[in-house]
């Protein structure tokens, strides 16, 4: 027997079966399923177009790679595309367990990363840079080859504050305040200290359960939280605890739940940069001065303002995050359509 699986140890699928490739990743541990095949051809004329498309009409592709059996509870992922913008190189939709975000920076980090490992950009001097259509924008990434090893980081879309010292009041803490910022998304920011949250993995029931607490009560509460130019980008994605540093030589942990539950295992790009906005605000920090934050994991990414401008009417900064991500695999994935767990399920 064992000759034969030498022999032959590619599984056929049947002919009814769907197979989408990924190749995967991670940043700072948090996944990054990367589909590069199998999704159906669709036409739009837009990215936020053909995401709106995707969440209508193939959500079941995006829960049978996301959900268990697959994927788990917190398993995040993209789908790569051609651009739409023709100052893009690559367009990408992000994916997680509740449905589509619009910015995603430790995916951000995680493809630059991938183009230079793959050849899809050419590095001079040690240096690549590309530019990544994202649901939120333009996102310009850059690649830096020291000693062997690739730092990527990216400049976001302009990130802003919508307000800082908001209140609002939970069954479980009471009122606390929070500010509420945008770097590609919204996020409302909690100091852990003031409400006594733990920002350890010994506490992550109790950051789950108090991080979904606040996002319902601030969706509730709060309508100002409007992006001026695209209605599909004015929604409250999570929120994110701020606390003092666990690991020697960094600046602060940063610890983001999200979606329906989902706790980031990096520091969180898109978070970040609504920091560097709340920060630059506050007088916390100057133009280019690097903040190091980490994450749950003890996984840092660099934060700094690279830039100010106006946007939609208010102050905006252009905010710089860096990080590094490594590749774990490549799959090929099927689908059997008789499968009575072929949309995947949850068990939590």
């Amino acid at each position: 027997m064992f000759s034969k699986i030498q022999a032959d140890h590619s599984y056929k699928a049947p002919k009814h079966a769907l197979k989408i490739k990924s190749i995967d990743m991670h940043t700072g541990g948090e996944p990054l399923r990367i589909v590069m095949e199998g999704y159906p051809e669709i036409k739009a004329s837009s990215l936020l177009e053909y995401r709106r498309i995707v969440k209508e009409k193939y959500d079941h592709l995006r829960t049978a790679i996301m959900y268990e059996p697959r994927g788990h509870a917190d398993m995040y992922g993209c789908l790569l595309l051609p651009p739409f913008n023709a100052e893009a190189d690559f367009s990408v939709i992000f994916m997680h367990n509740e449905g589509y975000s619009t910015m995603c920076g430790h995916a951000i980090i995680a493809l630059t990363t991938l183009a230079v490992k793959m050849n899809w950009v050419d590095v001079k001097n040690n240096e690549a840079t590309l530019t990544i259509e994202a649901p939120c924008g333009l996102i310009k990434a850059k690649a830096q080859l020291v000693n062997g090893k690739i730092m990527a980081s990216f400049l976001c879309v302009p990130s802003f504050v919508v307000g800082l010292d908001f209140t609002v009041e939970l069954k479980s803490l009471g009122i606390i305040s929070y500010d509420v910022a945008y770097g590609g998304a919204f996020y409302a920011y909690v100091d852990s200290n003031k409400i006594g949250l733990d920002l350890t993995p010994q506490n992550l029931k109790g950051i789950i359960e108090t991080g979904m607490e606040i996002k319902h009560a601030v969706i509730k509460t709060n309508n100002s939280i409007l992006h001026p130019f695209e209605e599909d980008l004015s929604f409250l994605y999570g929120t994110i605890f701020i606390g003092g540093p666990v690991s020697k030589g960094v600046d602060s942990r940063n610890i983001c739940v999200f979606a329906d539950g989902e706790v980031d295992r990096s520091p969180t790009g898109s978070g970040v940069s609504g920091r560097m906005a709340i920060h630059y605000k506050r007088g916390e920090i100057k133009l280019h001065e690097k903040m190091s934050i980490e994450s749950i994991t003890g996984a840092v990414f660099y934060g700094s303002v690279d830039s100010t401008i106006k946007y939609g009417g208010g102050d905006a900064v252009i905010p710089c995050v860096e990080g590094t991500a490594y590749v774990t695999g490549q799959h090929e994935f099927i689908i059997d359509l008789e499968d009575p767990f072929t949309n995947g399920f949850f068990l939590r």
